[in-house]
């Protein structure tokens, strides 16, 4: 089933109620702030969709740190990007995170790969959209 909302991500099962668990959600962000500093190689047309790819991976992990912290597991990357729009109540986040999902798909499933000034850009959304996931799960933490 093809979710339009987080009210449909819950309802098809695709979100579940978990017990919010601030180990696994600070070991996750870790885990992406870990990767980002492997992806900071210097950027060139040969390796700028994998720099990319990296980028979103830690994009994944922070975006799942801060369900687990509200206390939902989300089985995938569209229901994640529906809790930003829907429960965080940010448009703006949302339009980042699917952009990004877009490429991604684009990149992983369609063999897709993005000219080197598409990866550039591409890579520098997803580091603005770290920095506000960033401040979410600081936020959360904080509470």
């Amino acid at each position: 089933m093809k979710e339009s909302s987080w009210d449909e991500c819950l309802n098809y099962s695709s979100a579940v109620k978990i017990t919010p668990d601030k180990e696994k959600a600070a070991s996750l962000a870790e885990t992406a702030h870990d990767r980002i500093k492997f992806s900071l190689k210097k950027l060139s047309e040969k390796n700028a969709n994998y720099v990319f790819e990296g980028y979103y991976s830690s994009i994944l992990e922070m975006a799942h740190a801060i369900v687990i912290l509200d206390g939902y597991k989300v089985n995938n990357h569209i229901c994640l990007g529906y809790y930003l729009r829907d429960v965080l109540g940010n448009d703006d986040l949302f339009r980042l995170f699917d952009d990004c999902r877009f490429k991604r798909n684009s990149l992983v499933y369609y063999g897709k790969r993005m000219d080197f000034e598409t990866a550039k850009d591409a890579i520098e959304k997803a580091k603005k959209l770290i920095n506000e996931l960033k401040n979410v799960i600081n936020e959360k933490r904080d509470k």
